[in-house]
């Protein structure tokens, strides 16, 4: 990456502020046009440098006051099949495979969020839509970071 596309990169990982031209405003900072700006943030798209540009939710002022990370255990052999069914749920906003060091088995990892809802109902209708019924569920109790990494 060019020393101009790191400047770019860092200004776009960061909050975005709430006006008309955000892109003009962070365009300026770096000598450029806010056409400019925009066709190297295209470019960095194109060329797998960004993966993703969006908003991020902040889901406990929206009223997702619950989370877990549920633990499972499945065969090896199934976790492809069973991670892309466990993705499906709207509830779920992670989901990964990793090495079971967890007691020697959890090899499946899902984050559940909730309003109202239950999370322990929510993770019994995974297991019912899979026939995985060993998992655990780690409840969120206090949070004391959350932020996005920061690459430069």
């Amino acid at each position: 990456m060019t020393s101009e596309n790191i400047k770019i990169a860092r200004l776009i990982q960061n909050d975005i502020e709430s006006i008309s031209h955000p892109f003009k405003q962070m365009a300026d900072s770096c000598g450029l046009t806010e056409k400019e700006f925009i066709i190297i943030m295209k470019k960095l798209c194109q060329e797998g440098y960004i993966r993703k540009f969006g908003a991020v939710l902040r889901h406990q002022k929206a009223g997702y006051k619950k989370n877990s990370l549920i633990s499972w255990s499945v065969a090896p052999a199934k976790i492809g099949k069973i991670g892309k069914i466990f993705s499906s749920f709207p509830f779920v906003s992670h989901c990964y495979e990793r090495k079971p060091a967890f007691e020697g088995k959890y090899n499946l990892f899902t984050m559940l969020h909730g309003k109202d809802e239950d999370i322990s109902f929510l993770a019994n209708k995974m297991a019912a839509s899979t026939e995985i019924n060993d998992f655990i569920i780690l409840e969120t109790l206090e949070e004391y970071k959350k932020t996005s990494p920061e690459y430069f």
